[in-house]
């Protein structure tokens, strides 16, 4: 597991709470998170895991060339098969 450093992690926080959570979405920001994903790619990351349900707001699939996983995503879709499972 590769996770990103101090003021990165410091940068994503600022953006959930004082942005996301507040339904801001910027183009400056979407552009901060990708450079960190780029660095954790450049690190040995296989894979991003959005773990704040706020950040799929920001980044998606189709931003990245490393496979994301939306944890929001994840779960509501676990919950609409067990739903249908019946």
């Amino acid at each position: 597991m590769i996770v990103p450093d101090a003021q990165e992690r410091e940068l994503v926080h600022r953006v959930i709470y004082d942005e996301l959570c507040l339904g801001r979405i910027s183009h400056e920001s979407r552009e901060l998170f990708l450079d960190i994903i780029e660095g954790l790619a450049k690190n040995g990351a296989e894979g991003i895991i959005l773990g704040c349900t706020e950040i799929g707001l920001l980044i998606n699939e189709e931003d990245c060339h490393i496979p994301i996983f939306d944890t929001t995503r994840i779960h509501a879709m676990a919950a609409v098969e067990y739903s249908l499972s019946g």
